[in-house]
């Protein structure tokens, strides 16, 4: 994809859902993009390493385009949350659970592949356990950084590679997860129970924003779902006539993210009421993945076959 294209897709993430005002403020005031730290949650679509920490490393072909080596991502090349660092002029976020050659000045990755929402998906590191990583590297990193700072003890390398204390409550909590919560779903129920399930995810989601606002988030960066139909696993699985859209994806997979996206759409309307200091932004991940799909052949892609 080159430069011009790819600042389309951005543009189209970025706008979110019309109507939804946009969040990129800082200290410095609007439209100044001065967050100190950027922290994560999320599942394989921004993971920049938790999974091959925790388990076993992604291998090439996966980041040898722009890293030229295996980078801990389940691409090619960079995720959205890498953009975002750069644009804010920062490292890329180093995950979490990796213990090796690792910087948390600038914040931090609990995002792990798998990850869902709720627990009993694919992988143990559910959205809760993410939170609670989040609150004790919180605790951890205070601690230490004020001890620092009682001992006099300004220069020592660590120093520099630990989150500031008072950065908490500036800092960007970003939420890109729920995608798993329907494929895993729907690999193991019916659509019609997936869909029923819809709500639980949801609140079980309220729960860890509000979470981390008690912690002193109040900057809040949501992804809604993508098109869950337009997954290989979803196509192929599909056995139903007539189910398939225009542009190959399964109809039926799509509109429970849909409702899914509605319901999440909702939800922050709800909680930006109830927690009168958050800034939430919600953006519209569907539709940006949707198109991209759509115009897959004039992407330099094939359409949807098997190999």
């Amino acid at each position: 994809m080159d430069l011009l294209k790819l600042r389309r897709v951005l543009l189209i993430l970025f706008l979110g859902f019309v109507g939804w005002p946009m969040l990129l403020i800082g200290a410095g005031g609007l439209g100044s993009c001065r967050f100190p730290a950027v922290y994560n949650f999320g599942d394989s679509n921004s993971d920049t390493g938790g999974i091959s920490a925790a388990f076993n490393v992604i291998e090439s072909p996966n980041g040898m385009t722009f890293f030229g080596h295996p980078s801990g991502r389940a691409c090619d090349g960079r995720l959205i949350v890498d953009f975002i660092a750069e644009k804010l002029k920062f490292p890329y976020l180093n995950a979490y659970l990796d213990s090796v050659g690792t910087n948390f000045r600038h914040g931090a990755n609990f995002a792990t592949g798998g990850s869902s929402i709720r627990p009993g998906g694919y992988s143990p590191f559910h959205l809760g356990l993410q939170v609670s990583q989040f609150i004790q590297f919180k605790s951890r990193t205070t601690y230490l950084y004020n001890r620092l700072q009682s001992n006099n003890r300004t220069n020592i390398p660590i120093k520099s590679s630990i989150a500031r204390p008072q950065e908490f409550s500036k800092a960007l909590y970003m939420f890109d997860i729920a995608q798993n919560d329907l494929s895993y779903g729907f690999q193991h129920s019916s659509e019609e129970q997936v869909r029923a399930s819809i709500p639980d995810i949801l609140n079980t989601f309220s729960e860890a924003v509000q979470q981390v606002y008690k912690e002193g988030g109040r900057y809040f960066w949501v992804h809604n779902t993508g098109p869950v139909g337009c997954l290989p696993f979803s196509i192929l699985d599909n056995h139903r006539p007539g189910n398939i859209d225009s542009i190959g994806c399964v109809k039926s997979a799509n509109e429970v993210a849909q409702e899914l996206n509605r319901q999440l759409k909702n939800l922050l309307v709800k909680l930006r009421k109830e927690l009168p200091l958050a800034r939430i932004t919600l953006i519209d991940m569907y539709s940006a993945k949707y198109l991209l799909v759509s115009k897959a052949k004039t992407e330099g892609c094939f359409p949807f076959s098997r190999c």
